[in-house]
């Protein structure tokens, strides 16, 4: 793509731009977002699990304490102990650790949704470059980036203190507790804390939300001339499209002639126009457009017609309609219903004077059509 500037990308980023960027790994994120799912996530999981929690690495370490003379000196016996000890603070962590990873994962899909890129795990050595370190760090996203932690410093921080001011009464009368209850007070607390820093973050990230889609899909707008070299790289060339498209109309031509001799007749102009029909009052509502033309294209369908004994029947008005009004395939409207039939009961009768070699009937002669 054509090196353009950035007030030259005006334009908004293309599909194929938008999932080349995806295979890249670029796609719009939001840190604060991942730190306030995962801040809430570990409040309300201290908050509503932390007796059970608690009480789990209280009797892992009471049990992993009680312990003769004889058995701290046996090494095998440590050895099964700390074990012993190891699996009981995971299955006693695993809900609380098991919320987490479940917020680190989904928060980020959020707005971006599931992406795998081996682009983006490979090392970009451009990242090493100072100079360019040092043009990030004094654009216009390094500032923005700077007043988001600013922000977040700010919030946050005021955030504790009153959280902490809030609570620091509860703390100081945890001494007086029972172990036991008292552990699962400090977790209670400690969830709470949790929970409103995660809800100043939330804040941030509904701020950070919109502005890290706004970012992203202003790193991927494109100038009109990316867009016409994509479109070329994507289609080829004019020419190329050109000669595609004439292929294409000849090969409709091509079976469209192939269906004149299996027409009931072909009406004309006589000679500017030609539409054949065909009739199978077993299988069609009404009689079908099978070929139309004009000038050169119409005087092939006559001598088609005329090679295959398919009647030609001579009615411009009603010529000039089909071509107009219909395309291949298209049953004729209703309006020529009429018009239509008188033709068809005039092929009809021809049929059977050939067969029986009676003389012919007469041409209907149809000069204008209903409104």
């Amino acid at each position: 793509m054509a090196d353009t500037d950035q007030h030259d990308r005006t334009e908004s980023p293309t599909q194929k731009r938008q999932e080349d960027a995806r295979s890249r790994g670029q796609v719009p994120r939001s840190r604060d977002l991942s730190a306030a799912a995962v801040t809430l996530a570990g409040g309300f999981g201290l908050y509503n699990l932390g007796q059970a929690f608690g009480g789990g690495m209280l009797q892992m370490m009471r049990g992993s304490f009680e312990l003769g003379a004889t058995q701290a000196m046996d090494t095998g016996y440590m050895l099964s102990a700390l074990g012993a000890a190891s699996m009981r603070a995971a299955l006693a962590a695993a809900p609380l650790l098991g919320l987490l990873l479940a917020a680190a994962v989904l928060a980020p899909l959020a707005i971006g949704g599931w992406n795998f890129s081996a682009t983006a795990l490979a090392p970009q050595w451009d990242r090493l470059d100072p100079v360019a370190g040092m043009k990030r760090l004094f654009s216009l996203q390094g500032f923005i980036e700077l007043l988001k932690s600013l922000a977040r410093f700010t919030v946050v921080a005021l955030v504790a203190v009153l959280v902490l001011r809030h609570q620091f009464a509860q703390f100081a009368l945890l001494s007086t507790e029972p172990l036991g209850a008292a552990i699962t007070h400090a977790l209670r607390l400690a969830g709470t804390a949790l929970i409103a820093l995660g809800g100043a973050l939330a804040a941030i990230a509904a701020v950070d939300v919109p502005l890290a889609l706004w970012q992203h899909n202003r790193s991927l707008r494109m100038s009109r001339e990316e867009i016409r070299e994509e479109a070329r790289d994507s289609e080829g060339s004019p020419e190329v499209r050109n000669r595609i498209r004439r292929i294409q109309q000849e090969q409709a031509r091509g079976r469209m002639m192939a269906e004149v001799p299996r027409a009931d007749v072909v009406i004309t102009n006589p000679t500017h126009y030609a539409v054949a029909l065909r009739y199978d009052e077993t299988r069609m509502r009404a009689p079908v457009v099978v070929a139309k033309g004009k000038d050169l294209l119409a005087q092939r369908i006559r001598e088609l017609a005329r090679e295959h004994a398919v009647p030609l029947v001579e009615a411009p008005p009603l010529a000039r309609a089909l071509h107009a009004g219909c395309e291949l395939g298209d049953e004729i409207p209703a309006r020529l219903y009429a018009v239509v039939a008188q033709v068809l009961t005039y092929v009809y009768q021809l049929r059977v004077a050939r067969r029986t070699g009676a003389p012919p009937p007469s041409e209907p002669r149809i000069d204008s059509l209903p409104s």
